[in-house]
């Protein structure tokens, strides 16, 4: 006796996530934007959406992670930039390598070790958008590593003035600087960049699985317009604009466009 094994569109009706699971990403990236948009008008609130935003954004990519990647795929993404993001904040606190001198106030929350537990969160959730951006822009580990490692280290261009502008951490010496980001010294910028070449490294061991990667698209997107409009219009910081918008610009307007023109 023969089986014949239907493979037409109601076959797969059990298999997936959920359809309220495919949302959640979707869900926790509009919170995420919401509560930036937010915090520009929360004055005394400011520290309470900052925190919020990190943790709406952390979600975000964690579940589409989840979702579009796996489990498995999620654990070895989130436990490998998570103990990264914390690790290295703790031997930078300890030694001044490789950001510097610096600390953290005690306004961000809980903390472990001197490094508030929203810290590994905020390297986290920025860190997965930007590895997809750098393997859909390159086939190699290397060029991966180069090209993820650039625009996370750009990211903290826009980041770190703002952060400290609202006095969340400082430096106690800040040496050398780019022109127009007189608050934050050179050696945080090269840090970063060292920092970030390393986790996007360690991310790329993960094994590539393409997907609809539209929550970290949007989320990439809009960091990058928004924290450019932001620093023109709101804080002030045309040199932050700048700086930021080129250097992250090089990585993101590309990978907009070939997921624009060539999508998944």
């Amino acid at each position: 006796m023969s089986q014949r094994i239907y493979s037409g569109p109601r076959a797969d009706r059990h298999r997936g996530p959920s359809r309220w699971l495919v949302w959640l990403p979707w869900a926790f990236a509009a919170l995420t934007i919401l509560g930036q948009i937010v915090w520009v008008l929360a004055g005394d609130a400011k520290t309470v959406f900052t925190v919020l935003t990190v943790v709406t954004f952390f979600l975000a990519s964690a579940s589409h992670a989840v979702v579009n990647r796996g489990w498995g795929w999620a654990a070895g993404y989130l436990a490998i930039s998570l103990a990264f993001g914390w690790g290295i904040e703790r031997l930078g606190l300890a030694t001044s390598f490789p950001f510097g001198t610096y600390s953290y106030s005690d306004v961000l929350g809980p903390a472990i070790s001197g490094v508030p537990l929203v810290i590994p969160l905020a390297w986290s959730m920025m860190a997965y958008p930007c590895l997809l951006a750098a393997q859909r822009l390159t086939t190699t580990g290397v060029g991966t590593a180069l090209v993820g490692g650039w625009v996370l280290a750009a990211w903290d261009l826009f980041l770190d003035p703002q952060m400290v502008g609202e006095g969340y951490w400082t430096w106690s010496d800040t040496g050398w600087a780019l022109p127009g980001m007189a608050d934050i010294p050179l050696q945080n910028n090269l840090g970063w960049l060292l920092s970030s070449i390393v986790l996007m490294a360690l991310l790329n061991l993960l094994p590539r699985k393409a997907a609809n990667d539209g929550v970290p698209i949007l989320m990439i997107a809009w960091v990058y317009f928004s924290s450019v409009l932001a620093n023109l219009v709101f804080f002030g910081r045309p040199g932050v604009a700048l700086w930021g918008g080129v250097c992250m610009g090089l990585v993101v307007i590309p990978y907009l466009w070939r997921s624009w023109s060539e999508p998944q």
